[in-house]
């Protein structure tokens, strides 16, 4: 029998990917005009917010994944002066171009194309600043939102806001007005987004690197404070730590962004829906994990897919995705451990024992196994 080569035959099979049917359009919003691209689908529509200095376009290596799941439309756009959007010319002063300027072009833009109803909105960086004000100005119609490593203004402390202003904007040309306006503007975003409170209504998955990729001890603690204080103010808001990303955490560990998205779009249908859902949830992550073993990466995706479910007490469909992380990372000891965890929450004992005596047996120095396993056998 010809035997193949796996790693081809699955970075083969991962690089053809279905094309979806694409709007890629420029609307005008009344004298200039804003650019869209649009992957059309059913549902609610998923709009993402890039960060600050780029355009919708580094959204582009996982929307097609998103997309495949979940059929539903996801909506990138190229804000005011970035991408292939213009700046308004009727507008004269550098003020002018703030955040809420921004925002009405948004809101105008998605009327013209015919989505004002409900939302879910994912976004980066600055555009954390974004969602915030859109929540705000929309509480009923956002549906869920995950951010990533997204701009919160509780750390935009007075002394960090001295700091802003004194920075200085590039030279003002045809090709920087976007940065210029962003940098010009920005002290007054952020007085302003101190007036703004997120709706409590709007269920949030909270994803942060814990990486400092070069700030100040002090103004990293401030960072951080302000994501724990912000997912712990309520209930409906879940705190995901993407361990060894940066930044850009959508283009570091792509499939735990992915996998977020995908559950935060599942909470909007309805049981059946998610029933069907969940089948095509599990493949993709079979198929990220495959794609992330080829790419020589851990079997760490997958197990914060398994733990945000337990975490929303979703246990047999933690269950599943513990159990496929055993499958497909048979030599990694926390995989077991983790499995072992969840069976342990599920009074399913005896295969607990097993799949910690695994974990021991392939790690002796896993003290938590040993200790969970001890309490086990003590029932």
């Amino acid at each position: 029998m010809k035997h193949f080569d796996f790693k081809f035959l699955v970075i083969f099979f991962l690089s053809f990917s279905m094309y979806s049917q694409t709007l890629d359009t420029l609307v005008d919003l009344g004298g200039h005009k804003m650019h869209f691209k649009i992957m059309k689908g059913e549902g609610t529509p998923i709009l993402f917010e890039s960060g600050a200095g780029s355009d919708g376009s580094v959204w582009d290596n996982i929307l097609e994944r998103i997309h495949k799941v979940t059929g539903t439309t996801l909506i990138t756009y190229d804000r005011s002066g970035f991408g292939k959007s213009e700046v308004n010319p009727n507008l004269t002063k550098d003020s002018d171009f703030g955040i809420l300027n921004g925002i009405k072009e948004l809101e105008t833009g998605l009327s013209k194309l015919g989505y004002t109803n409900e939302i879910i909105l994912v976004p980066h960086s600055y555009g954390g600043f974004y969602t915030t004000l859109y929540a705000s100005r929309h509480p009923d119609k956002v549906k869920y939102v995950v951010h990533i490593d997204a701009n919160l203004v509780d750390h935009y402390t007075d002394d960090v806001l001295k700091m802003m202003t004194a920075e200085q904007a590039p030279p003002k040309t045809p090709e920087t007005l976007g940065i210029y306006y962003l940098v010009k503007t920005y002290p007054q975003v952020v007085n302003l987004m101190r007036t703004i409170d997120f709706p409590s209504n709007i269920s949030v998955i909270d994803i942060t690197s814990p990486i400092n990729t070069g700030y100040p001890d002090w103004y990293w603690a401030l960072v951080k404070k302000a994501h724990k204080d912000f997912v712990a103010a309520e209930l409906n808001r879940v705190e995901l730590i993407a361990e060894g990303s940066g930044h850009n955490i959508h283009d570091d560990n792509p499939s735990l962004v992915i996998n977020a998205i995908i559950k935060a779009y599942a909470q909007t249908l309805d049981t059946n829906q998610q029933n069907g859902l969940l089948q095509k949830a599990l493949d993709n992550a079979i198929e990220l994990a495959i794609e992330a073993k080829v790419n020589n990466r851990s079997e760490h995706d997958l197990n914060e897919l398994g733990y945000s479910f337990l975490r929303n007490e979703e246990l047999n469909k933690a269950l599943e995705v513990f159990k496929l992380n055993t499958i497909l990372f048979p030599e990694s000891f926390n995989t077991y451990d983790s499995y072992g965890e969840a069976l342990m929450i599920s009074n399913q004992n005896a295969e607990a024992i097993k799949m910690y005596e695994k974990s021991i047996e392939m790690n002796p120095a896993n003290e938590n196994g040993k200790k969970m396993l001890l309490q086990l056998k003590q029932e």
